[in-house]
């Protein structure tokens, strides 16, 4: 099946942390950079609406419910927002360390951020007073996503914890990461079944939130993205997740420059794209689950190259 591709028009000058499309608008697709800016891409007619630079390298990005505001985070530990025309820069508050991770629940109404301070933040954007909750986890935060009224979150050390946004002072569970190595990923499904995760070693993970033996019967863990050369085999990191908003697939990307599409509930690949010249940092299905914005940046798998 032949599948058509483009690249977007003036790119980002250094690698791209976050691709994340509109909730709403599925020509919009938001970019967030190692070159210290954050775009605005009319993916549909490749077109650059607007782009602006801040003062440290930015590591997500993420878009409130409605497409009335775009927040974003990096290491100058600040949480920003801007309008949808990129105007109107607002910080709404920081965390002591690197913001790493942001989401939006539109549930709770509320901007999430994950941070290396071992942070989750809970913002209300509307509010002179932004900041609405802070709950220390055990350890760094890598990645983290809400599905319904569930927030999971994916620490340093192989913890996962996951809450209900409506009642935030306890853990809902606490679970270690089935996958022997660092996580680097967490996605959870449209449908608030559950989550899937991707680790350093080249495998996910599809974990479901129902603790009834006929559900964690369920969940299982496989092996992707490694490449044989001869004998000899390299494993990649799986930087990458994406679910499908209808279809309950999900996208991975890994450190070998190959996006796969799955299908998780028959456990098999559905296809594989042609291999990108390096490393996929970031995927997103648009809204209406027509296209996928594929961030092919190197990730210094192999530490820093002239």
């Amino acid at each position: 099946m032949a599948t058509e591709q483009w690249e977007l028009v003036n790119p980002p000058s250094d690698g791209i942390s976050s691709v994340e499309y509109s909730p709403t608008d599925p020509a919009l697709l938001l970019v967030g950079s190692w070159d210290k800016s954050v775009s605005l891409y009319d993916a549909e007619v490749n077109e650059l609406k607007w782009k602006v630079a801040q003062k440290a390298v930015v590591l997500d990005v993420f878009w409130s419910s409605q497409d009335q505001a775009v927040f974003t985070g990096g290491l100058d530990t600040k949480l920003r927002s801007y309008d949808v025309h990129g105007s109107s820069e607002k910080v709404l508050g920081s965390h002591t360390k690197a913001i790493r991770c942001v989401t939006y629940s539109s549930e709770i109404q509320a901007v999430i951020t994950g941070s290396w301070d071992n942070d989750v933040k809970l913002w209300d954007p509307r509010s002179a007073t932004a900041e609405t909750g802070r709950h220390t986890q055990p350890d760094k935060v890598f990645s983290l996503d809400v599905t319904h009224n569930k927030l999971v979150v994916a620490t340093a050390n192989r913890h996962t914890l996951i809450y209900d946004l409506r009642n935030m002072k306890e853990t809902l569970q606490r679970r270690e990461s089935s996958l022997k190595f660092m996580t680097r990923c967490v996605r959870c499904m449209p449908n608030g079944d559950g989550y899937a995760s991707s680790s350093i070693e080249g495998r996910i993970a599809v974990e479901f939130f129902d603790n009834a033996a006929e559900w964690q019967a369920k969940k299982y863990a496989f092996k992707c993205h490694r490449t044989k050369d001869n004998d000899q085999e390299t494993v990649h990191p799986v930087n990458a997740l994406a679910f499908h908003p209808k279809h309950g697939t999900f996208a991975s990307g890994g450190g070998d420059g190959v996006v796969n599409v799955w299908d998780g509930f028959n456990k098999k690949r559905i296809r594989s794209f042609p291999k990108y010249e390096t490393s996929i940092a970031s995927l997103s299905f648009n809204s209406d689950g027509t296209r996928l914005a594929i961030a092919s940046s190197y990730t210094y798998e192999e530490g820093q190259k002239e």
